[in-house]
C-alpha cells in the first residue's frame, strides 16, 4: 500500500512538472514580497490561493472566476467556500496543490510553512509570495494580482477605491485628540498586537495610540498587570470564538475595577485580521469607537 502511494504522488509530481513545462512561453515576470521574479506562461486559468485572506484579494481583483483551489476557513465571498480546499494555511496538502494542476499559486510569507513553499517551487510551480503588513499593502498586493491574472481593468479601480476610502478616514480622523487603546485578538492566553502589526495601522489612522506598541513581537501574550500599568482609555477587539458580547462580559469579570469599568468595544474580526479590502470596514468600526470615546470625555 505505501508503495502504491509513493507511486501515485510521483506520477501527480511528474504530471504537474509536465503541464507546467508546456503551459507556453514565458510571457512576463513579476517580483514578489520576497524580491524573487515569478514568471508566468500566459494568463493563469487556475489559482490556488494558500490563504483565505488571499482567496479574497483575488476576488477584488477580478480573478475569482480562475480561483481553482484555496484552504480552510476561506469563506469570503460565499463562492470561495465551495472551491477545492488544499489544507490550510499553517498545513498545505502539497499532493492535493499536485493533483489540482495550478498555474499559479499565492502565496502568504508568514502564513505558509517556508518548507511547503519550498517544496512546491521545486516541483516548477508558479509561486507569488506577499506579506501584507501596513495597510498599504493591501491595494498593492490586489494590483499585483490582478497583473497576474491579466484582470487590471477590475484590479485597479478596486486598488484606486480602497485607497480613496483610507484616506479619508486618514483625514478626518488621524489629527483628532489621541485615545490609548488596548486592542484583543485572542482571549486566553491574552494577546494583543505591536506597532508592526496592520491593526495597529489602523488604530493609527483613527487617531488612537497602541498601549504596546512598542512589545518586541507582532502578537504579544500580555498580563492584565501590564494592561492595567499601560493605561488605556479603551479596550477593542475580538475573535472568532467569541461572540460580540462575550467581549464585554469576560472584562466585566476583571479582578481590578480599573479594568472593569473601562469602555469595551467588539470589532468583527473577519474585517480587522484579514489583509484584504474589507479592512476599511473594520477601520470604519475602529474610528466610529475612538470617536465615540472622544465625546464620553470631559
Amino acid at each position: 500500500m505505501r508503495r502504491l502511494r509513493c507511486a501515485a504522488r510521483f506520477t501527480a509530481a511528474l504530471a504537474a512538472a509536465s503541464y507546467l513545462a508546456h503551459a507556453g512561453t514565458p510571457a512576463f515576470q513579476l517580483r514578489d514580497d520576497r524580491g524573487v521574479a515569478v514568471t508566468l506562461r500566459g494568463k493563469p486559468s487556475r489559482i490556488a490561493a494558500l490563504s483565505p485572506h488571499l482567496a479574497e484579494i483575488a476576488h477584488a481583483a477580478g480573478a475569482g472566476a480562475q480561483l481553482a483551489a484555496v484552504v480552510r476557513f476561506s469563506d469570503y465571498p460565499e463562492a470561495v467556500a465551495r472551491l477545492p480546499q488544499v489544507g490550510d494555511a499553517s498545513s498545505l496538502d502539497v499532493e492535493r496543490i499536485l493533483a489540482l494542476k495550478p498555474d499559479l499559486l499565492l502565496g502568504w510569507s508568514s502564513g505558509n510553512p517556508a518548507h511547503d513553499l519550498e517544496r512546491l517551487e521545486r516541483l516548477g510551480f508558479a509561486l507569488f509570495v506577499t506579506e501584507p503588513r501596513r495597510l498599504a499593502d493591501i491595494p498593492r498586493i490586489v494590483r499585483a494580482v490582478g497583473t497576474l491574472a491579466g484582470t487590471q481593468s477590475v484590479a485597479e479601480p478596486a486598488a484606486s477605491a480602497l485607497e480613496r476610502e483610507l484616506d479619508a478616514l486618514r483625514a478626518r480622523y488621524s489629527v483628532r485628540s489621541p485615545v490609548r487603546v488596548f486592542y484583543q485578538i485572542w482571549h486566553r492566553p491574552l494577546l494583543t498586537v505591536n506597532g508592526a502589526h496592520m491593526i495597529s495601522d489602523v488604530i493609527t489612522l483613527c487617531g488612537g495610540r497602541n498601549v504596546f506598541a512598542d512589545a518586541p513581537v507582532l502578537t504579544p501574550t500580555v498580563s492584565l498587570e501590564a494592561v492595567l500599568a499601560a493605561k488605556p482609555e479603551v479596550i477593542l477587539g475580538g475573535s472568532s470564538a467569541m461572540q460580540p458580547g462575550e467581549l464585554a462580559a469576560e472584562w466585566r469579570k476583571a479582578p481590578v475595577a480599573v479594568l472593569r469599568e473601562l469602555p469595551v468595544r467588539h470589532v468583527a474580526p473577519d474585517v480587522i485580521q484579514r489583509q484584504t479590502p474589507r479592512i476599511v470596514e473594520g477601520a470604519r468600526a475602529i474610528c466610529g469607537h475612538l470617536e465615540n470615546i472622544r465625546n464620553r470625555k470631559p
